[in-house]
């Protein structure tokens, strides 16, 4: 039997002991912050021709009459001429008869992952619009839905254990989407056969990358395995369709949604919010997001377009200048389809609905700003572009104003934000010099001290 010793220190020793203790927890302390800082400063490697980029959303059913790709081709020249850079094309595939809602179905029902649906064109078809696409100098990333598939999707069949299962063993539907059922991400098999997926699109079309339907709804280790995967073919560019889950913009993703802005927007159009709480949401947003993430910045898209009203009933008449805002603030902007021709119908979602381009009341507005992207370095991308600095310090709570400056490039951006005549001094030294308004092209002088006087809802854009 062993007997207990108690062992006596003396106040040195014990001393000497307690600080060893102390040293090696800050030690380890101290390396594993070095390890996460570099983790947080190396982040998202992004694909060189995002840091000037801008987004184009397709929505190939009711882009034109005949709801093609190839009928959708013809539009290319006058989006290149646009400005835009990185097409991405709603749905694809093929979608669900079983339980589909409407005549059409929604998009979002897969009921094949490698094929297209016969109703916008062939396989073919697909890849001469890539290929058009590619040679115009534009980016083509298509709509993945990974976390459900229609009913009647080819795997259902083959493949039933890949699905999640109530206690009687039947499919299930996530919340009330009656017409997809959810998968099971904990079968190895069912991963797999995504990834196989994926990079069946890249290899066989080129495609450059995706944008993930609820992304948030799948586990951020399968993205991370996927985007892997996809990359060893060749390096993509990755959407998701989040706000919340952070670590998707570590490895997985370039950018998700900035749908708190977006909803700032509407309030401040009605009444709700004012200009100066935009701050606070830029506030969050760097604190959230790591410093090179991108956020998609919106004033309509699918979605909203579709459940929750064009950007005349959410915006009315300040349409155009949250248009400026989603432009050249930190982010990525987005374009809707129709939005150069001033939609304002609500597009139906399970119905043919066609958008009409009589009068692209817009195209020239979105050009200049797409321009200003390509061409000023103040408003690029991630850490590519400038900071934002206030200016007028909050003094007008409707004014939102501001300048970003990089490498020698500077836009400034003064916005009412209300529906009456506002003012604003200029309070800033550094965004003092000569300018080009970006929507006149006159020449202009901005000096400290100077005031505007804004008409309601009036935005302005100076560049240098």
């Amino acid at each position: 039997m062993k007997k207990n010793r108690i062992i006596l220190f003396s106040p040195l020793v014990f001393g000497l002991v307690l600080t060893m203790l102390i040293s090696c927890q800050e030690g380890q302390q101290k390396k594993e912050d070095n390890q996460n800082q570099s983790k947080e400063a190396e982040g998202m490697k992004h694909v060189e021709w995002s840091r000037n980029a801008n987004i184009y959303e397709v929505n190939i059913r009711q882009y034109t009459e005949e709801g093609t790709f190839d009928a959708f081709r013809s539009h290319l020249p006058r989006l290149k001429e646009m400005g835009v850079d990185i097409l991405w094309l709603m749905p694809v595939h093929p979608v669900g008869k079983l339980n589909r809602k409407g005549s059409l179905g929604s998009y979002y029902a897969v009921r094949d992952y490698k094929a297209v649906n016969p109703e916008f064109g062939t396989m073919e078809d697909f890849r001469e619009l890539v290929n058009e696409a590619h040679g115009l100098g534009m980016r083509v990333i298509i709509d993945w839905v990974a976390n459900h598939s229609a009913w009647d999707n080819v795997w259902t069949k083959e493949f039933p254990d890949f699905y999640e299962k109530d206690e009687n063993g039947k499919f299930v539907s996530p919340f009330d989407w009656t017409d997809v059922i959810s998968f099971d991400y904990n079968n190895p098999q069912m991963r797999d056969s995504m990834i196989t997926a994926l990079k069946f699109w890249v290899q066989e079309a080129d495609i450059d990358g995706y944008r993930c339907d609820v992304a948030g709804m799948v586990p951020t280790d399968f993205w991370d395995d996927a985007r892997t995967e996809l990359d060893k073919i060749k390096a993509v560019f990755m959407l998701a369709e989040d706000e919340d889950n952070v670590d998707l913009l570590r490895h997985a993703f370039d950018m998700n949604y900035s749908w708190k802005l977006n909803h700032l927007m509407n309030d401040i159009a009605k009444g709700k919010k004012i200009a100066n709480d935009i701050w606070d949401y830029l506030h969050w947003n760097k604190k959230q997001f790591p410093p090179d993430a991108y956020r998609m910045t919106f004033t309509t898209n699918h979605d909203e377009n579709s459940w929750n009203g064009t950007t005349k009933e959410r915006l009315g008449k300040a349409a155009n200048t949250f248009a400026v805002l989603s432009h050249t603030v930190t982010g990525i902007p987005l374009i809707y389809s129709g939005q150069e021709a001033g939609l304002d119908k609500r597009l139906r979602f399970f119905e043919k609905d066609t958008i009409h381009w009589d009068n692209l009341i817009n195209q020239d507005f979105y050009t200049r700003l797409n321009e200003l992207k390509h061409t000023n370095k103040a408003i690029w991308n991630g850490r590519a572009g400038g900071e934002m600095h206030r200016i007028g310090g909050g003094k007008n709570p409707h004014v939102f104003a501001f300048y970003r400056q990089k490498e020698g490039n500077t836009v400034v951006v003064i916005l009412n934000l209300s529906a009456i005549k506002q003012s604003l001094i200029m309070d800033q030294p550094k965004a003092e010099g000569k300018f080009t308004d970006v929507f006149s092209g006159n020449k202009t002088a901005l000096t400290n001290g100077q005031e505007f006087r804004l008409k309601p809802w009036e935005y302005l854009v100076f560049e240098k």
